[in-house]
């Protein structure tokens, strides 16, 4: 069997970084590891060929090759991946679809012309989908009777990937949440019971990965990776024992919810485990929109306090928060822009209030008559950064709208972002060699030197150096203080700087979207006038 794995392409959003992902050579952000895992999944013998639509353009040869087309994709890839079933059935080629957006809205899938559903989790529902290709079906929707056992779960097909289209990796080491946030569909995708794997498997796909040449950033994509603590520390106490003994190969990234700020001990063992950021849930500052969305865990400490902790100890943070919740005042985009200041977070995503299909919140809107039915399968927002208009917020739109577009206008505001991002990385502290030979102290040595950066990764990151601080510290406006920030920091807190560095040039891309989002926004608010 010839399998052709394809990825739609990604809309612009938050996590693109174009301009930062090209400078540094790579053609996107990261591969799909949906499709990886699904593979391994496959049998052997079958013929597999993997093309990612965001990093290389599909071919009238690859289409005549395949027997069989897998997709998989999220509702922000909706339209892409419509589009690419459609291609694929016209031109005679049995298609099966996977992953989130199928498993919300299988009907559109269905309508689109998709053979096979495979729906849920792919370990228990893949094998479903091989029973009924091998007894000849045309057609069917799989889905699994129970959610599986991760440590069931195979070591994705890395091998597949070019790795030089990426800017970074992925892995998983647990799927699920023990929260029950409204608006998110973590849940409903993978419940509320948290499963894990094993530290031996983490290792053993992180030694697939270093094998295959991979060196630098690797993020662990799990739902909330401090879901349980028993869990991250066995991981973490493997993962700093491998990583010392491989030279420390790569740098990682996660997602955590606020309350890690109360764990000092945790975090010190993320970064002697190579953990540089943080992606926080924090939402919003507005206490009754958090009572209302049953985001509980955000009220049990200050909000500043457990992010400057996180800081303070050693861990880049980037924000997440949401504007239009129900239970929020006006004023509320004041005081986010307020909390990301006063607690000097650099990089944030700021999201309007998005009903996901199937979510909690999506079914109480539905209660109450403001989920708007007719408008969602020609909403554009459910795969774009645009204004959701499908439903009826708590406050009016154009407030909401307005407060959204100032937030953005305000913190990547140049000036304003550099000078933010300039308090936080010199509110962290030095990192630990400095720490320890401040003390007189040594470091246990590594078992392996250092993994050295290849001489081409280093000119490409000087030459990513030069592109920005022509941009930020010769063109711009904000070059003197460019310029006088970036002494300081040397001066100051030198063991940061590349830190530093690499999130002021994450602004130019910041700067960018801001332009963007104000594009939607305006054409709303003349939309609203007309």
């Amino acid at each position: 069997m010839k399998v052709l794995l394809l990825y739609p392409p990604m809309p612009r959003s938050f996590f693109s970084f174009p301009k930062l992902v090209h400078a540094m050579g790579h053609k996107t952000l990261m591969p799909p590891l949906s499709l990886i895992t699904v593979a391994a999944l496959l049998p052997r013998d079958w013929q597999l060929r993997l093309v990612d639509l965001n990093a290389e353009a599909m071919t009238d040869q690859l289409w005549g090759w395949a027997d069989l087309v897998m997709i998989s994709g999220m509702i922000i890839q909706r339209q892409n991946l419509l589009a690419l079933i459609r291609e694929a059935k016209g031109r005679g080629k049995t298609v099966v679809v996977g992953g989130p957006y199928v498993t919300s809205l299988p009907e559109e899938i269905l309508q689109a012309g998709g053979d096979f559903l495979v729906l849920g989790e792919g370990e228990n529902a893949i094998p479903l989908l091989l029973e009924a290709l091998a007894q000849g079906r045309r057609g069917g929707v799989f889905k699994g009777d129970s959610r599986p056992d991760l440590t069931t779960s195979p070591i994705p097909r890395f091998d597949l990937l070019n790795l030089r289209n990426y800017s970074k990796l992925s892995i998983q080491t647990s799927r699920g949440c023990p929260h029950d946030c409204e608006f998110c569909d973590v849940v409903q995708l993978f419940g509320r019971r948290p499963r894990y794997k094993e530290p031996r498997q983490v290792i053993a796909e992180l030694e697939t990965i270093f094998r295959l040449g991979w060196r630098g950033h690797l993020l662990v994509c799990d739902d909330n990776f401090i879901a349980s603590k028993t869990h991250v520390r066995a991981i973490l106490q493997e993962l700093t024992r491998w990583s010392k003994g491989r030279g420390e190969p790569f740098t990682f990234t996660t997602q955590a919810t606020l309350d890690l700020g109360q764990d000092v001990a945790l975090i010190d063992q993320m970064t002697a485990a190579n953990f540089v950021e943080v992606f926080l849930g924090i939402e919003t500052p507005e206490e009754e929109a958090l009572i209302r969305s049953h985001k509980h865990h955000n009220r049990r400490a200050s909000m500043q306090d457990s992010i400057q902790r996180i800081r303070a100890n050693g861990l880049n943070i980037m924000g997440s928060f949401i504007l239009g919740m129900d239970g929020e005042k006006p004023g509320a985009g004041e005081r986010i822009i307020a909390l990301i200041e006063a607690a000097s977070i650099p990089i944030s995503m700021l999201n309007l209030l998005q009903p996901i299909p199937h979510t909690r919140l999506w079914h109480r809107l539905q209660r109450e008559g403001r989920l708007l039915e007719d408008r969602i399968q020609k909403a554009p927002e459910l795969d774009s950064i645009g204004v959701p208009q499908f439903f009826i917020p708590s406050r009016p739109r154009e407030q909401i709208v307005a407060e959204y577009l100032k937030v953005w206008e305000t913190i990547y505001e140049p000036q304003r972002f550099l000078e933010r991002t300039y308090r936080f990385f010199l509110g962290k502290r030095p990192t630990r060699a400095v720490l320890a030979q401040r003390r007189g102290e040594t470091l246990p040595p590594a078992a392996a030197p250092p993994a050295k950066k290849p001489l081409r990764r280093q000119l490409r990151e000087l030459s990513v150096f030069l592109w920005f601080s022509w941009q930020l510290g010769i063109v711009s406006s904000t070059r003197w203080q460019y310029w006088r920030q970036l002494l300081g920091m040397a001066r100051k807190n030198p063991s940061r700087l590349l830190g530093y560095l690499t999130h002021c040039a994450l602004g130019a891309d910041m700067f960018d979207l801001r332009d963007l989002i104000r594009q939607c926004c305006l054409g709303v608010q003349k939309q609203g006038k007309s």
